[in-house]
């Protein structure tokens, strides 16, 4: 496990999370997803929003249950299948003023590779302020990058977007397929970061992918 780690910080004054870029939280009812959405997801979404294309501060989330813990297991084989509780929830990071675009999608009915998912309604949500963040998904430059040489690449990623970088950490490994490749990522947590830095990477991300849940910061 390879991680980067500096101690020396700034200290901050009083900041407000500006709102101009969100998360737009959906209800949704749906029994079970494949592990792997990301492209089924993707295309059902921008078949009804074709904005999504175009708009580069958009980025779809991908649908995730608990790793574990509460009765909930998060399966690892390819061909597994989530199984969603009442609670899940499908998230979009919208500018402000694709809000009211976002929303056409509650009541629709999704068709994601054979199973049904229904959207209900949504609520907005702030992007986070907090010290620590984590993507579950962070695209390697290189399939033969090392865990030492993706760490060197998303510490280079930070610093080109002025982020200053005291400890990161990369976590596990995990391809997304579409029909003519396969992605390989990895999970990435940033932490130790001022209000105003963890805000701008939530905004940003890292690499390429947002449309299917790749550099998205939580």
């Amino acid at each position: 496990m390879n991680m980067f780690w500096n101690e020396e910080r700034e200290e901050n004054t009083a900041f407000k999370v500006p709102d101009d870029i969100v998360d737009l939280s959906f209800a949704i009812r749906c029994k079970c997803l494949p592990l792997d959405h990301a492209y089924a997801l993707s295309q059902a979404l921008h078949a009804v929003l074709p904005w999504l294309a175009d708009e580069e501060a958009a980025g779809v989330h991908l649908i995730h249950v608990a790793e574990s813990g509460n009765g909930w297991y998060r399966p690892q084989s390819d061909d597994a299948l989530l199984h969603l509780s009442r609670r899940t929830r499908m998230m979009l990071r919208v500018p402000k003023h694709r809000i009211d675009d976002a929303r056409r999608l509650e009541g629709l009915s999704l068709e994601i590779e054979g199973h049904a998912l229904e959207v209900g309604d949504s609520v907005v949500k702030q992007l986070s302020a907090l010290s620590t963040l984590f993507a579950r998904h962070v695209v390697m430059a290189d399939t033969a990058m090392s865990e030492a040489d993706f760490l060197q690449h998303v510490v280079a990623e930070l610093k080109a977007l002025d982020i200053p970088v005291r400890k990161i950490l990369c976590g596990k490994a995990h391809d997304l397929k579409t029909p003519t490749e396969v992605i390989h990522t990895q999970s990435v947590m940033v932490a130790d970061l001022e209000p105003e830095a963890a805000v701008s990477l939530q905004q940003k991300g890292i690499g390429p992918g947002r449309k299917m849940g790749c550099g998205l910061f939580l």
